[in-house]
């Protein structure tokens, strides 16, 4: 889940954390009363301050995606429909913006993208 974590991004880690977690429920990774790893064995996997962790936790328990419940952990909560969508649109902007930024790098004209995407929604990637 959390495989795609960037210290050079201008993100910061404790974001991209969250949204990492928003992502797997959207998504359906992680389903009502699933709980998350906790803050030290997090900090520990990804190598990164137990303070970075409880920010991205407590984010998401105000978001509303998580519940922590002291000396038992962090759960998903059950999150309606209509946020499980609407991150799901988010995500796939991210995406785009992320590509869009990295085929400016490259020099890639829009037509190659459009190109290169029809290729791959067709099956050609296959």
């Amino acid at each position: 889940m959390f495989e795609r974590l960037d210290p050079r991004s201008p993100v910061p880690l404790y974001a991209q954390i969250a949204d990492d977690v928003r992502l797997a429920i959207a998504g359906g990774e992680l389903g009502e009363g699933d709980v998350l790893p906790s803050v030290r064995q997090l900090s520990a996997e990804l190598r990164v301050n137990p303070a970075t962790v409880v920010q991205a936790y407590r984010e998401l328990e105000q978001e509303g995606f998580v519940a922590t419940r002291q000396g038992a952990g962090t759960f998903v909560q059950n999150v309606g429909r209509e946020l499980r969508s609407r991150e799901r649109r988010q995500a796939a902007r991210r995406l785009v913006r992320n590509l869009l930024r990295e085929a400016r790098r490259l020099g890639l004209a829009p037509d190659d993208l459009r190109d290169a995407l029809d290729h791959e929604l067709n099956g050609g990637g296959r």
